[in-house]
């Protein structure tokens, strides 16, 4: 069993693999529950939703958005989309990796087990296109992000993760 997660795989997809719910819903209910999908839950999937584990493996690894291990205490997610791009998201994108010392879509799933702090990943569309630049902080929508605004609400958001610490 994977140490990382509370519930036993096997009761995590018996929980959410119910008849009816395609693969990509329930890899997202997974992940809505613990944050990520854990690899361990991979075979028991497979074997629920009548699928191979490289399938299943497959899907969780197209789609961008599911992650294999929990997120950095600070995730940003920056739309790189035509919108955003056209208001100036790459200068935002380039303040930003110098301010954090991170650099975008970097897999850190090794680096999470020896404490990263930061995540930046893109994304396209958040649905902002007449308020940009976007990104969501920790889940957080912001629109018209100056690099200003992001040193604050940034500056938020570690604040709040060394208090939970």
């Amino acid at each position: 069993m994977d140490d990382s997660i509370a519930v036993a795989p096997d009761q995590l997809v018996q929980r959410h693999a119910q008849p009816g719910r395609s693969l990509l819903a329930v890899l997202h209910a997974i992940q809505d529950e613990l944050g990520y999908v854990p690899p361990a839950a991979v075979a028991p999937l497979a074997r629920a939703m009548n699928l191979s584990r490289a399938e299943v493996h497959g899907v969780i690894t197209y789609y961008h958005h599911f992650r294999t291990q929990p997120a950095a205490p600070v995730t940003v997610q920056l739309c790189r989309a035509e919108a955003c791009r056209s208001m100036g998201t790459e200068a935002l994108a380039q303040h930003i990796e110098a301010h954090t010392g991170c650099r975008f879509d970097v897999h850190h799933d090794a680096e999470h087990q020896h404490g990263a702090t930061v995540e930046l990943e893109s994304v396209y569309c958040l649905g902002q296109c007449a308020l940009s630049p976007a990104l969501m902080l920790n889940g957080t929508l912001h629109a018209k992000v100056t690099p200003q605004k992001f040193d604050a609400i940034f500056a938020a958001a570690s604040k709040r993760v060394e208090v939970t610490a």
